[in-house]
């Protein structure tokens, strides 16, 4: 192999998952950078893969890039593999990526499991389009203020979660989505996967009562808003008439759509209705 980094999907619980392509390619290399060296080198012994290894994750430094980048101007192939899935998605990669861009240093996906597309192929949610997002901040101020961001995209959202907050989380985007369809998918493709569908009233009530269902990760699906079926907040309201009172109704109410997702038509008819009773 010629220079060239290759990013390598890897199995995100069952190893039977690796594809072979992803097999030949970490025998093939020079070097193999991982996320965690020790959690890789079990998957590697699994397959027989002796290629050395360095580590590469979110804390590296430039030094640690810079290292990277030597070998692959020397002519040396390089595989990126992160502790489980496809690297950059929620995962470390994206500044050595950057890197070989800039230097045009080929850079090969080799594609494979996904958490992502597997919770989604298995959740019975629209799949058409998606919207995602991967870890919600870890402060519920914070968290909260990113789901009002989210709440108007009519695209299923996925999100990531880790055990110890996966309550919380679906008590945080029921309390700003209302009580949509969603589905909580627990450890993909291991022994104890479980993949719940239901209301997030139902699911949070289901997580928050069950132990098991708050161990290991979690990937979780809402559905996108409904802009035919949106209600209006108060906050929506305020909005068309503050901008009622300076700009012609129709005008008002195509803004407030760009804004919110709901019909133009509809938030019209709400403020002449709402003039006409004042």
């Amino acid at each position: 192999m010629s220079a060239c980094l290759y990013v390598v999907a890897t199995p995100i619980g069952h190893l039977d998952d690796m594809t072979l392509r992803a097999v030949d390619t970490l025998k093939t290399v020079d070097l193999i950078a991982a996320e965690d060296t020790r959690h890789s080198a079990k998957l590697l012994q699994h397959y027989d893969v002796r290629t050395p290894l360095v580590s590469y994750h979110d804390h590296s430094s430039a030094r640690d890039i810079e290292r990277v980048m030597k070998r692959l101007r020397s002519g040396a192939s390089v595989a990126l593999i992160s502790d489980a899935g496809t690297p950059l998605v929620s995962d470390p990669g994206y500044r050595l990526v950057a890197a070989c861009q800039r230097e045009h240093v080929p850079v090969v996906p080799i594609p494979g499991p996904s958490a992502v597309t597997s919770a989604l192929s298995a959740a019975g949610l629209p799949s058409d389009r998606f919207y995602f997002e991967g870890f919600l901040p870890a402060k519920s101020g914070q968290r909260a203020q990113r789901l009002k961001a989210l709440r108007f995209i009519e695209s299923t959202l996925i999100f990531f979660e880790s055990p110890r907050r996966l309550s919380a989380t679906l008590d945080a985007i029921s309390s700003e989505f209302g009580d949509r369809e969603a589905a909580v998918c627990r450890e993909l493709t291991k022994r104890h996967e479980t993949i719940l569908r239901d209301r997030l009233s139902a699911l949070s009530k289901l997580v928050a009562g069950d132990p098991n269902q708050q161990r290991g990760e979690a990937v979780i699906l809402v559905t996108g808003l409904d802009a035919t079926q949106a209600e209006m907040t108060p906050e929506t309201a305020a909005w068309l008439e503050r901008l009622s009172s300076e700009l012609p109704p129709r005008r008002a109410a195509a803004l407030v759509a760009d804004m919110t997702g709901m019909p133009a038509r509809e938030l019209y008819q709400w403020l002449i209705t709402h003039r006409r009773d004042a």
